[in-house]
């Protein structure tokens, strides 16, 4: 039978001496390398006490933004959901009742936003969906558990706090496009928001 690849290797099956039967030089081999570790610098850190720095492209736990009123923006238009290649985001869309204009920036809200955080793989593909900049991952790490259903993390967990004050900072992850277009007066989508701020 003619051999399919030039590359191939004849295997020798040359017995082992007494000595290697032993396996001596290969125990006291790998003792030297232990040894020589003993006397270089440590990569280990003692994590609670010193933390590392992350770099600024780290992206942690999801983030559900308000606008400068405080509204909610998230829209449950469900492009986060579509574009998340592990399937963790879940949303149940509901209409804006009257009097709770200061509570969702449109007619149509989420009132369930769920993140499986299990199965996200924090990617960063639903930030880059979402139209209304409603959702960011930011620097925070995910809380560690013990049970599974503590890592469904729903509005409860996700929308930041009404105060402006207790608001997470994602200036980082916008790009001066994103800057400029929020600003610019003539698009409709700040339109009802530069209306507010006057």
């Amino acid at each position: 039978m003619q051999a399919l690849t030039t590359r191939s290797k004849v295997a020798v099956n040359k017995k082992m001496t007494f000595v290697e039967r032993l396996y001596i030089p290969a125990i006291l081999g790998g003792l030297r390398i232990t040894l020589n570790h003993f006397f270089k610098k440590k990569v280990t850190i003692s994590y609670p006490e010193e933390k590392r720095e992350f770099a600024p492209v780290f992206r942690g736990q999801h983030v559900l933004k308000r606008d400068e009123n405080g509204a909610e923006r998230c829209t449950a238009c469900g492009l986060c959901a579509v574009a998340c290649p592990a399937e963790a985001i879940t949303m149940v869309a509901a209409e804006r009742k009257p009097g709770e204009e200061n509570l969702y920036r449109e007619e149509k809200y989420a009132s369930v936003y769920e993140i499986n955080m299990l199965r996200c793989i924090f990617c960063g593909l639903c930030e880059e969906a979402c139209p209304k900049e409603a959702i960011f991952l930011t620097d925070r790490m995910v809380d560690t558990d013990y049970v599974r259903n503590n890592f469904i993390y729903g509005k409860d967990k996700l929308v930041e706090p009404m105060d402006k004050d207790k608001r997470i900072d994602v200036s980082k992850r916008e790009t001066t496009e994103t800057r400029e277009f929020k600003t610019h007066p003539g698009y409709a989508h700040n339109k009802l928001y530069t209306k507010s701020l006057k």
